[in-house]
């Protein structure tokens, strides 16, 4: 096996931890999961929009002394311009740009379903703003000059924020994957089972037999990869099915 490392940031010895043990194919597949899980911990930008060159540099030089990625801009239709790794991510955003201010461009973004974790900053301590942009779904906004610790303890924030909601999307899509693994008939099984009615009254509502509405159930519960009844439950509201009648 043959394992690169030469990507920057990821740690060479979570691959040489992963040779030592391919020997052991009864953990090989949960220890590559938790290398996976590992590496995409790691897998995080933080990206800086800010018209001040010297804010850029001091930002940029905080950021990558903790091992974050980062990449700045001098304006907000700079960083729209520019193809953005579609990661862990968030946004330390000045409130007042050349062009599009910050809180016009954190209107943008939410208007083109765009869910990145703002953190503004500002020169001046203007509260109506920060209200605004706290309402509107900011992270923090901190006030120049702010100390270091402040900026990185809202970007941990900002990036966690992120990671949830990614993890969550990630989630859901699967859901999604699998009930389109479903027949016409499943789905309608799925749906009736969920609503909570039983074998028989799924039997008189499909016209089929009971043994045949069973049947269906357990195709149901396998190809949705569902450990309980109760999960199956969840799982139609993850997708919005509607309870039957």
């Amino acid at each position: 096996m043959i394992l690169e490392c030469g990507r920057p940031k990821f740690p060479c010895a979570i691959d040489r931890w992963l040779s030592t043990i391919v020997a052991a194919p009864t953990r090989i597949d949960r220890t590559w999961w938790l290398v996976m899980e590992a590496k995409r911990e790691l897998e995080q930008i933080v990206f800086v929009v800010d018209d001040d060159q010297s804010m850029r540099v001091a930002l940029t030089n905080l950021f990558r002394s903790m091992e974050f990625n980062v990449r700045v801009f001098g304006s907000a239709a700079e960083l729209l311009a520019s193809k953005l790794p579609d990661i862990v991510s968030c946004l330390v955003l000045d409130i007042r740009l050349p062009g599009v201010n910050g809180l016009e461009f954190q209107d943008a973004l939410a208007k083109a379903d765009i869910h990145i974790p703002i953190v503004f900053m500002t020169g001046h301590g203007d509260i109506p703003m920060s209200v605004k942009a706290m309402k509107a779904g900011a992270v923090d906004f901190l006030t120049k000059p702010f100390r270091d610790q402040d900026m990185l303890d809202a970007v941990t924030r900002a990036l966690d924020q992120d990671r949830q909601r990614r993890g969550g999307e990630e989630a859901v899509s699967r859901v999604r994957h699998l009930f389109e693994s479903l027949t016409r008939r499943e789905r309608e099984v799925l749906s009736l089972v969920t609503s909570g009615l039983m074998n028989k009254q799924i039997a008189g509502r499909l016209a089929i037999s009971e043994i045949t509405v069973k049947i269906h159930r357990g195709h149901v519960m396998k190809k949705m990869e569902a450990r309980s009844f109760a999960d199956l439950v969840r799982m139609a509201e993850t997708l919005g099915i509607k309870r039957a009648n």
